[in-house]
């Protein structure tokens, strides 16, 4: 006979036994809806035993006691039997939160309308029944299932009486018993699917139609049973050993029918739980990074609470606690599904929660020690299945299980299995979703400082952005990273990162989203108007500029911030993140000359764009002739021969007019286009070298290289073809590398150098004394020159560091057998002075500007003179 409504095994439909609630929730913070099914259910349960008492008054009035006193054995009897027949119940579970018990108390039942009236049966039913509650401390629903039991045996003598009335004769028939046997279980089935719509659960009607045929195939069975035994042994009384072997046997069906339900029931609930996890996660992934905080290991916190309330359901469990750790030195955070806990917070020392393995620990109070008793009381509860949650000998959480309500004796090993197993997916399922959520939290944050990075940023300020206007981007660099990072390392250069960070998250408030773009530049997103971005700005830049106390050193710092907001989009409409981000950029490369805070204006964007105007139409002009080849001669000291050029590229713009080679060389360098720059310039060169070969003129020329050109690995065989295709002599091809670039990466450098040197080519460090010098990596390098910086040059007549600057270099490099040229000598003092030193070589104003191809053949034959020279070539010598 199935069981009904809250009754052990009966249907148990989750919002009866209690709500998910939702950590340090109490009784009164339950929800409406739960608190109204309670009060739908209590009218329900008023009713059901309303009707059960009217219906079982009506029916004793209908058929009444015709028995002897002599017959009061017969109770017990029947007691005893259907105690019986509920211990040997078999629970199925048939939906999330509701499940039947299948038992044989048809079989006392249908024995009973031989042996007894409708009134003692109806008795020890009732007081079987109850006692069955009472034991398995069930005591929430017992009138509603005392309701049930009136009209469970009510109906059956009903029903039988009216079959005997119709089919007629003596006593009750068989037929009269049967059929009143199985009106029993269709009674408790459809007070239980009542129950059901009652508490607004979810069930098809085909589902529950399917439940209501199992149900009385399965009484069938069992009244047939026991109206067949009966019958024979009270035919045939030597016939009772076959008839108990047959209950027997029927019984072993019922137990192997109910463990393939139930591995199947576990089996839907271990996938169930693992594909909330990764529903869940899924979600979780799609929500902006601002909201990390409400995640448990990357699952929204609200689907951990139906995540416990589906395992409670499977273990037909009265409570169920999810301890999950956000933090490993933070607490647990209880998430609570069923009755609610009275205390949330368990002592440091629960006995409960010392989990040194990972299997499940079964606590019952009847068999507990003092300590375990205590906690088992401060839960509230009687018995408790407890399991961590571990990966990799870390504590993800805890998972307890409490008071099985559907079986007398507690959670069984089916019950331990099934949660061990469970917990073993659970805690899978769980590192996965922190991996993927530490995943995605780096993927939205730099890894120094813990702040947003670009992406993160993008996608926090994309909302607030698209729906305020009077939001503004800040973004703020300083100037000293890099300088920093050259003289100290990078990791001093970290630290200011991460002190500036500090400085601007302590300035601007914790609430501000704040990102680390790269390097030392950060931005920020203010909700304030346009107008009030300065005075924060300026207060911002204030701040950061303080000397920064690194260790045992103090760094100072200089930064520059820009800004620009939605509102200065002349069409009205909104800018998108990424556009506002590239306008305060521009904003904080406009801060030049003092002026170091800056909001975005239109006027500067033309800038930036004349840039990108410049980049673009970069091989196209080379192809159309606006680019060409300047040279500035080289001149021997104090022979006055002429020794070379050097060829400096010249671009004439049609609007923009003559441009200058620091406007438009960095923007192509960055572009990736310096490949094609150099490949001009170098043979442009060679044609001019090739010319004077054919005057028999030896004059070399030299090409200025980028890094970049060191960082391909084909450029020396581009160079090779070259020569070889204009019949040029290595000799008279010099390349010239900034000091600074070289040692920016010389292990880099260092191979394709060494390959070009091996060619013939002559190789030169130039502006040299300006960068960061080692002299470790000079002596390594295979240069031939180094060329003084015209910087130092210029400054020999009046400042004596520069000119005991230049004397060193002279010295240095003559000691290395180097060649030193000295760029920038625009006075006859300087030349006189670098003569006087013995410098090798002298380039400048004095000597020549930069001249075309056509002024510098003007020059030659102007300002030289020809002589042979020792292998037959011509000799220019500069006239004085």
């Amino acid at each position: 006979m199935p069981d009904a409504g809250g009754r052990p095994g009966g249907p148990v439909p989750a919002a009866a036994n209690g709500s998910v609630m939702a950590p340090g929730a109490t009784t009164a913070g339950a929800s409406g809806e739960a608190r109204a099914d309670e009060r739908r259910f209590r009218i329900y349960t008023l009713a059901v035993l309303t009707f059960g008492i009217i219906t079982a008054s009506a029916v004793s009035w209908w058929l009444p006691f015709e028995g002897s006193a002599n017959l009061w054995w017969i109770g017990p009897i029947l007691v005893l039997s259907f105690l019986l027949a509920e211990q040997l119940g078999i629970n199925v579970d048939v939906r999330s939160g509701i499940s039947w018990t299948i038992s044989f108390t048809e079989i006392p039942l249908v024995i009973g309308f031989f042996v007894a009236p409708f009134e003692v049966v109806l008795a020890a039913h009732l007081i079987a029944g109850i006692s069955t509650l009472l034991a398995r401390k069930v005591s929430g629903r017992v009138l509603y299932n005392a309701g049930a039991f009136l009209l469970e045996i009510t109906s059956a003598f009903a029903v039988a009486g009216l079959v005997t009335h119709i089919v007629g004769g003596e006593g009750i028939p068989w037929l009269a018993a049967l059929a009143g046997t199985l009106t029993a279980p269709l009674t408790s089935t459809l007070l239980a699917l009542a129950a059901v719509r009652v508490l607004r659960r979810r069930m098809r009607i085909g589902t529950a139609l399917r439940l209501t045929g199992r149900i009385l195939v399965v009484g069938f069975v069992n009244a047939s049973v026991g109206l067949s035994g009966y019958l024979v042994i009270a035919g045939t009384p030597e016939a009772w050993p076959l008839v108990v072997a047959v209950f027997l046997g029927l019984t072993a069906l019922y137990w192997a029918y109910s463990d393939l339900l139930r591995e199947q029931r576990d089996m839907e609930a271990l996938s169930d739980v693992s594909l909330m996890v990764a529903r869940s996660g899924q979600q979780a992934a799609a929500r902006p990074a601002s909201r990390a905080d409400d995640l448990v290991g990357g699952v929204d916190i609200s689907e951990w609470a139906t995540i416990a309330e589906r395992i409670k359901d499977q273990l037909a469990a009265g409570r169920v606690v999810l301890r999950l750790r956000l933090d490993p030195t933070e607490a647990m955070r209880p998430v609570v599904a069923g009755d609610p806990l009275p205390s949330c917070e368990p002592p440091a020392d629960d006995p409960l929660l010392r989990l040194p393995g990972a299997h499940v620990r079964h606590f019952r109070i009847t068999e507990a020690n003092p300590d375990v008793r205590a906690a088992l009381l401060d839960r509230g509860a009687q018995e408790a299945l407890v399991v961590p949650l571990r990966s990799a000998n870390q504590l993800l959480g805890v998972v307890e299980a409490h008071d099985r309500l559907s079986r007398w004796r507690g959670f069984g090993k089916y019950d331990v299995q099934l949660l061990g197993t469970m917990a073993s997916h659970l805690a899978t399922s769980l590192d996965n979703r922190r991996l993927l959520a530490t995943l995605r939290h780096d993927a939205y944050h730099d890894p120094l400082t813990g702040l947003l990075n670009r992406p993160g940023f993008r996608q926090v300020a994309r909302e607030p952005v698209r729906e305020l206007r009077n939001m503004v981007v800040l973004r703020v660099d300083l100037d000293v990273f890099s300088t920093v990072s050259d003289a100290l390392g990078y990791a001093w250069a970290d630290r200011m990162v991460l002190a500036a960070g500090r400085r601007i998250r302590d300035a601007l408030g914790s609430d501000v989203p704040l990102a680390r773009l790269e390097g030392a530049s950060f931005a920020a997103l203010l909700d304030c108007d346009p107008d009030l971005a300065h005075e924060r700005a300026e207060r911002l830049r204030v701040q950061l500029s303080a000397p920064y106390p690194v260790d045992r050193l103090t760094v100072e710092a200089n930064a520059m911030v820009g800004y620009a907001s939605p509102a200065v989009e002349e069409t009205g409409e909104l800018l998108d993140v990424d556009s506002l981000l590239q306008r305060a950029d521009v904003a904080v490369r406009a801060t030049r000359g003092g002026e170091e805070v800056r909001g975005y204006v239109p006027s500067m964007g033309q800038i930036f764009m004349r840039r990108f105007q410049l980049v673009t139409q970069f091989r196209q002009a080379v192809e159309e002739g606006q680019v060409s080849v300047h040279y500035q001669p080289k001149v021997s000291l104090p022979n006055r021969h002429v020794l070379g050029v050097e060829a400096l590229v010249r671009w004439q713009h049609p609007e923009f007019g003559r441009l200058d080679p620091d406007e438009f060389v960095p923007a192509v360098e960055a572009a990736g286009l310096i490949g094609v720059l150099t490949g001009f310039v170098l043979e442009q060169s060679l044609i001019r070298t090739r010319k004077w070969l054919d005057e028999g003129l030896r004059i070399g020329a030299a090409v200025n290289l980028s890094v970049r050109n060191l960082a391909d690995l084909d450029f020396p065989n581009k160079v090779v073809r070259a020569l070889d295709k204009f019949g040029v002599p290595p000799e008279l091809l010099t390349f010239e590398l900034t000091e600074s670039g070289v040692m920016a990466d010389p292990q880099k450098a260092l191979p394709i150098l060494r390959e070009l040197h091996a060619l013939g080519i002559v190789l030169a460090v130039d502006d040299f004394g300006t960068g960061y010098s080692s002299l470790a990596y000079l002596r390594q390098l295979p240069v031939d020159q180094v060329k003084i910086d015209k910087s130092f040059v210029l400054g020999m007549g009046t400042a004596l560091g520069d000119l005991a600057v230049v004397r060193s270099i002279v010295e240095l490099g003559h000691s290395l057998g180097l060649t030193v040229v000295a760029e920038g000598v625009e006075e006859d003092v300087a030349r006189d002075q670098l003569e006087a030193m013995g410098c090798d070589v002298a380039q400048g104003y004095l000597i020549s500007r930069p001249l075309p191809e056509d002024r510098l053949e003007a020059w030659l034959q102007a300002r030289t003179a020809r002589s042979p020279g020792r292998h037959a070539e011509t000799v220019l010598t500069l006239l004085t």
